[in-house]
């Protein structure tokens, strides 16, 4: 633990708030420059105070008495700090204040501080991303009863040596839902960054002062983006199913690969989100759930087609939203069933469409990527130059294969001499 550098006790009266000639008599805490106060029930003319040695003046029997209650304050406050060390607890003026009065709260716990970011901070997170909390809250108490063999552990007890070892957990636990399945890489650092951020919450409210990331590194695999080429989409737009919950479903993901909306800020359209844009034609404005990013997009005629059809139907028009409800683990449980019927052996996901109209549908076709990076909501164009550098990707891949198409034809040429 990180030792303090300065403690001080101050004595003084409080002018400000004298009443009838007395002014109260405070004891001012200072810790590596942070201060708390405590009020001492006892007042004195301000005459009979000496501001510069903190105590009261003369040496009649009242002026004796006051300093020897003073001095036993500080001690007592000495004796606070003292305790905090010896039990290894933060040190911090409030914590002596606390002490001293007899009001210090027992030291904070992982699980506690776990569920004061859930349940305090729960109005500034997004449900989705609460949601991913959790999940990382049950990995951290399965960790602290399966590894740890204890309900839980005090902050001052987190070191480099947990976190390494609750990585280290995670990747060998299977997934809450199926046994069989382990999480990969990018999922633990995932699971392992949520743990950071709310160790940091700890550390800006003083609850914690050794950070264990501070040597600690997160390391993400490099994940190519995923998304349909132009045949691929070709065949799904261009198949029809007879059963409606297929067909639906292949509608709005259609829908999104001619739009680049991700599944929650589809689901959540409604009309006051269809604007005329400057050109006179249909946008969809709004903001992104995850990010509140705004959001800008004409409708291109393939996603007017679709909105069209759903205009009247008796779900969107009960929810008041432009396209019926579907939870988005049903859609993409469906989209397995449209890839398998479309012979496409990717693992189609719903997030795949905003990655087609990314490269597809957009960057391949010329669009600036400013234009696709103001479309997709994203708040720094270098989001968007991932997309850019899978379609780099794909266009040096294809004048590979122009090569190779040319090389017997200019062979040819040479052997005729022409």
């Amino acid at each position: 633990m990180t030792t303090t550098t300065t403690f001080s006790v101050l004595f003084w009266a409080n002018q400000a708030k004298s009443r009838n000639g007395l002014a109260p008599i405070y004891a001012r805490i200072t810790v590596d420059g942070k201060r708390s106060e405590i009020s001492l029930k006892r007042s004195i003319s301000y005459e009979a105070w000496d501001n510069v040695k903190g105590r009261a003046r003369g040496t009649k029997a009242e002026a004796k008495a006051l300093n020897a209650y003073l001095d036993q304050v500080k001690s007592r406050l000495l004796e606070c700090q003292e305790t905090l060390l010896r039990e290894k607890r933060l040190v911090t003026a409030e914590a002596i204040k606390n002490g001293y009065l007899g009001t210090g709260e027992r030291e904070h716990t992982l699980l506690s501080l776990i569920k004061y970011h859930n349940e305090e901070l729960s109005t500034t997170i997004k449900p989705g991303t609460l949601k991913n909390y959790f999940a990382t809250h049950k990995y951290v108490e399965r960790f602290l009863k399966e590894k740890l063999k204890t309900s839980d552990i005090f902050l001052s007890e987190l070191n480099h040596k947990f976190v390494v070892d609750f990585e280290l957990f995670i990747k060998n636990t299977a997934a809450p839902l199926d046994p069989l399945r382990r999480c990969g890489n990018n999922t633990v650092m995932k699971h392992i960054e949520r743990l950071r951020k709310m160790i940091n919450v700890a550390i800006r409210n003083e609850w914690i002062t050794k950070d264990p990331f501070q040597r600690y590194r997160l390391s993400f695999n490099k994940t190519n983006r995923h998304f349909l080429t132009a045949e691929e989409l070709t065949l799904i737009v261009e198949k029809a199913y007879p059963i409606q919950r297929l067909q639906q479903v292949k509608d709005l993901f259609v829908f999104s690969c001619y739009t680049g909306l991700a599944y929650t800020d589809l689901i959540h359209l409604t009309s006051e989100n269809l604007v005329r844009g400057i050109d006179g034609q249909l946008w969809i404005e709004s903001s992104r759930q995850k990010t509140d990013q705004a959001i800008k997009v004409p409708l291109l005629n393939q996603a007017l087609e679709i909105l069209n059809r759903y205009q009247d139907h008796p779900k969107a028009v009960v929810y008041g939203r432009l396209f019926p409800p579907i939870s988005n683990q049903r859609m993409n449980s469906y989209l397995k069933e449209i890839a398998d019927t479309c012979g496409i052996s990717k693992n189609l996901t719903f997030h795949i469409a905003r990655h087609t109209f990314a490269t597809t549908v957009t960057l391949t076709n010329g669009v600036p990527i400013e234009s696709v990076s103001a479309m997709l909501g994203h708040s720094t164009i270098r989001t968007t130059q991932i997309y850019a550098k899978v379609v780099e990707s794909k266009l040096s891949g294809d004048m590979k294969a122009l090569q190779k198409k040319l090389t017997p034809f200019q062979t040819n040429n040479a052997d005729t001499g022409s």
